[in-house]
């Protein structure tokens, strides 16, 4: 486990197993990979970001993952794949995020993309410097960077 503060001051611990805190995710990360490019959506005040959001009543947190990236990036997931979860904490609350890596079948075009702008594909490393003023906060803290080096070592991006 890493524990690290976030752009907002808050503790973050990191781990890269399934049911380590004693609450449940009730919310979702997905890491988006289509035709060899990274798949964000545009949330129209934070900037670029992997998709994500909140756990709905009686939905499992995959079919949230699932329905999130296609909500806001009006992308179909081929495969899902579980990186990991994490608790952020904070004077107000705490909350944990299951971190998804998704490759994606199709991009259909949607109407409408509730909070984002819909779908921006990127092939840029994602390193640091790479991610500037137009990423979203959550793009910049230790999650991506630690979440991308997992996928890395398991073999599933180069």
């Amino acid at each position: 486990m890493k524990t690290f503060k976030d752009a907002n001051g808050n503790t973050v611990t990191l781990s890269f197993s399934d049911h380590t805190f004693p609450i449940e995710a009730k919310h979702i990360f997905v890491i988006c990979r289509y035709q060899n490019q990274w798949l964000f959506t545009k949330h129209k005040e934070r900037g670029l970001e992997f998709p994500g959001g909140k756990v709905e009543a009686l939905e499992t947190v995959e079919a949230a993952a699932k329905r999130e990236v296609y909500e806001e990036t009006g992308a179909i997931v081929e495969k899902l794949i579980f990186v990991g979860q994490y608790m952020v904490s904070s004077s107000a609350d705490t909350f944990v995020k299951n971190v998804y890596f998704a490759e994606i079948k199709e991009i259909q075009n949607r109407n409408h993309y509730l909070e984002t702008e819909g779908p921006v594909l990127k092939n840029t490393p994602l390193t640091p410097e790479v991610i500037t003023d137009e990423y979203s906060f959550i793009m910049k803290d230790d999650v991506v960077q630690l979440c991308l080096h997992w996928l890395k070592k398991q073999g599933i991006i180069l």
